[in-house]
């Protein structure tokens, strides 16, 4: 939940507010589309959830954990056993292989059964037979599949997609958008989805839109440029 939330940034030029007053509650399970146009504040507003970027004034209470207060400790393992974080640019560390790439999270929150864990997961994305290639050696498809696969391994509460297709063709694109969905009704996991594609954002349950760092209305609008 995102209660009156704003943020405001120093510039060059003076103080920039980035988010106005965003009031946002999603119920757990359900897949959310955020659309808006360029620096309306979208990505923002995920990082803001992620724990990732704090607040200037209002409220942040993200599956019944209040971020007010927390230190940035706190907030790390709360990320970490909360939520997964899918980006466009797919972040993955280039001297490990995909099983490791996956493992690493589940290392640090001390899962002795990290490395099954992963193999599972690279598994039920489709990469069983890749799991000792590195990102280097991996399509741009297959990259982002070991993206979802790390995000979804430790079976969060919350996925955060930011223009997950980003850097992806129309065909991969729609391949990691399918897996992305099924994954996310089998765990029942709660999906935010920024994204500038109108029909994307449709098979979303729910979809806000943003302009200018305020929530403008709800539904898709062909009106409003994503």
């Amino acid at each position: 939940m995102l209660d009156k939330v704003h943020l405001t940034l120093e510039g060059p030029a003076g103080p920039v507010n980035i988010l106005r007053g965003v009031d946002l509650s999603v119920a757990p399970g359900t897949a959310l589309g955020v659309v808006g146009p360029s620096g309306s504040g979208k990505t923002t507003m995920l990082m803001i959830v992620a724990g990732l970027e704090r607040i200037s004034s209002g409220r942040v209470a993200i599956a019944g954990t209040n971020y007010e207060g927390l230190s940035e400790d706190a907030l790390a393992l709360f990320r970490r056993d909360t939520v997964g974080i899918v980006f466009q640019s797919f972040h993955l560390i280039p001297t490990m292989t995909a099983l490791e790439n996956v493992a690493v999270p589940l290392e640090f929150a001390g899962r002795k059964d990290a490395f099954d864990r992963a193999e599972a997961q690279l598994k039920a994305v489709g990469l069983g037979h890749r799991i000792t290639h590195y990102p280097g050696q991996l399509s741009g498809g297959e990259q982002q599949r070991v993206a979802l696969a790390r995000a979804f391994a430790a079976e969060p509460k919350i996925l955060l997609a930011d223009e997950p297709t980003g850097n992806l063709d129309g065909g991969t694109g729609q391949q990691i958008i399918e897996l992305l969905f099924e994954l996310h009704d089998r765990h029942n996991t709660t999906l935010v989805l920024i994204t500038h594609d109108l029909k994307l954002a449709g098979r979303c349950e729910r979809v806000v839109r943003i302009a200018d760092g305020l929530i403008v209305g709800e539904g898709l609008s062909e009106g409003v440029p994503a």
